[in-house]
């Protein structure tokens, strides 16, 4: 067979056949690399859950209740209710997503920080914010005087407020000051988000009062549950409130969306069935070593009663430090990059530095952080402060090459629209550009963490420990999940940690980044159909 050739200007002779035998080699290198990954990932998920170790009835009781009802609820919605798909992925995804907040939310409570220090924060930043307002009606000041006035009120507010509430004769309950500091403000998201749906503001507000009303009584009703009344308000606020807020509003304005809420339904009561349905009809499930006590004990040289419990807390406060580090700077950077810098040599040096920076290895950041943090600031080695400021180092110029091009991507004529109107730069930026944005921004930003949450080498360099007991506090030494799994691997290197304790840790490990993965998609997906 003759090689068909084509002369392309500049290119020069082209073989329409190489093309397409490169073409086939990509395809099959890249199913390869699929395949193989997915051979190693189910060889680990087999190790960590143990599915062969369950009952056979079992089995068929997860295949009738979950398993056809999910296939066949979701094949009637592919095929009949194509709109209705995005409802169906997000009232699936809104308790599951809550489930983790709320989870490591109860963790922080529980074992590190005192829900009264909390509350003394809270109410210091919600006066802060108040004086803001108030200062604002006073006087027309621009953005750097507001950020200097909201700063100056909080540290006033901060070394007032805790003193005064330490102060009370009386003590607060733990689930109350989780109902003031986290029921509420997600009430008064309800009615926001309830009353801009529907536009009807009246609705809004009676739905807000029923959350408000739902995370009280599961201070009362949550013990019956199997969990104690903080837990359930908690557990109550990121998970029931959000799934029934959303699926009132499909319910009332989005009538040709309903069936995505029937698939949500039948996969959930299908995994409360086998969660607790199967074990009261005595079926026997996988003996996983993915469970209750692995989750939330400590380590032990016996893989059997070895736990992530102290990694896990530890994970969670490292993204605190990192998400409340490189969000803002991150954004700031991109905003003033792509706003205010003008167009000269001493820009394009900055923007250079900074994509060369993004591909930067992890060690290198390692270093840094220990030169900077521990030599220069004189931080205490290993603290989580450290390798939360280390981590966000890591990813900040991944966060502002995201966000720049989210920036960059609102059109504008939508900015000069905003001119037209009287609007100045600033208020431009901040009421047109950066919501248009944001989809883009959070999304950039949270495969960034998910990142920061599985490096290893950084937080090696600046002495962060690989085995830990539950952190104190932001200044006291922690672990973390790829730290903790490090240490299975290399320091406790046997085949029971390797068969066992290793493989539930990856298992663990690789929900949480597919979690965080996964809301970045959906992000994305949503940001590319309102645009």
């Amino acid at each position: 067979m003759a090689t068909e050739r084509k002369h392309i200007e500049s290119f020069g002779e082209v073989s329409r056949t190489v093309g397409t035998v490169f073409r086939y080699l990509l395809l099959a290198s890249t199913l390869i690399g699929i395949v193989s990954l997915g051979v190693l990932l189910a060889y680990v998920g087999v190790q960590a859950i143990q599915p062969f170790s369950a009952d056979p009835a079992w089995y068929a009781f997860f295949v009738a209740t979950l398993v056809l009802p999910t296939i066949v609820a979701g094949g009637w919605v592919w095929y009949n209710h194509q709109p209705a798909i995005q409802t169906a992925l997000a009232a699936t995804g809104i308790p599951f997503a809550g489930l983790f907040l709320g989870a490591a939310i109860v963790m922080l409570f529980l074992d590190v920080f005192a829900p009264t220090t909390w509350l003394g924060y809270w109410l210091a930043m919600v006066l802060a914010a108040g004086a803001l307002v108030l200062y604002r009606r006073e006087r027309q000041a621009g953005f750097l005087e507001e950020v200097l006035a909201s700063l100056v009120a909080f540290a006033v507010f901060v070394a007032i407020v805790p003193r005064l509430i330490d102060a009370f004769p009386f003590y607060l309950l733990p689930w109350s000051i989780m109902w003031v500091t986290f029921t509420l403000p997600m009430a008064a998201a309800v009615t926001w988000f309830v009353g801009g749906q529907l536009e009807d503001q009246q609705t809004g507000r009676l739905a807000g009062g029923a959350a408000a009303a739902l995370g009280l009584l599961a201070a009362f009703v949550g013990p019956y549950l199997w969990f104690f009344p903080m837990p359930s308000v908690v557990l109550a606020t990121t998970v029931v409130i959000p799934t029934f807020a959303y699926a009132f509003v499909v319910l009332r304005d989005r009538p040709t969306q309903v069936p995505g809420l029937v698939f949500a339904g039948v996969f959930v009561l299908g995994v409360l069935g086998i969660r607790y349905l199967a074990p009261v009809l005595g079926l026997a499930g996988p003996e996983s070593w993915v469970d209750w006590q692995f989750l939330t004990s400590s380590h032990s040289s016996n893989p059997v009663d070895a736990g992530l419990y102290p990694a896990i807390i530890g994970s969670v406060l490292l993204m605190v430090v990192v998400t409340l580090m490189s969000f803002p700077i991150g954004i700031g950077a991109a905003v003033y990059l792509e706003e205010y810098a003008p167009n000269n040599r001493m820009t394009r040096i900055i923007q250079v530095n900074i994509s060369n920076l993004a591909g930067v290895p992890s060690v290198v950041y390692g270093l840094l952080g220990y030169g900077v943090f521990i030599n220069a600031v004189d931080l205490p080695v290993g603290s989580v402060l450290v390798g939360g400021m280390t981590l966000s180092l890591l990813i900040l110029p991944i966060v502002i090459i995201s966000a720049q091009e989210s920036i960059r991507s609102v059109s504008d004529s939508t900015r000069q629209a905003s001119y037209g109107l009287g609007g100045t730069k600033w208020q431009t930026v901040r009421r047109v550009v950066l919501p248009q944005a944001m989809p883009g921004i959070l999304t950039g930003t949270i495969l960034a963490l998910g990142r920061a949450i599985g490096e290893t080498a950084p937080l090696i360099f600046i002495g962060y420990a690989a085995i830990a007991p539950v952190p104190g506090g932001f200044l006291s030494k922690g672990s973390a999940m790829p730290m903790q799994l490090y240490s299975w691997a290399t320091l406790f290197a046997s085949e029971a940690f390797y068969t066992t304790a290793l493989a539930a840790g990856v298992v663990v490990s690789l929900v949480v980044l597919l979690t965080m993965n996964g809301i970045a998609i959906v992000l994305r997906n949503r940001y590319q159909r309102e645009t």
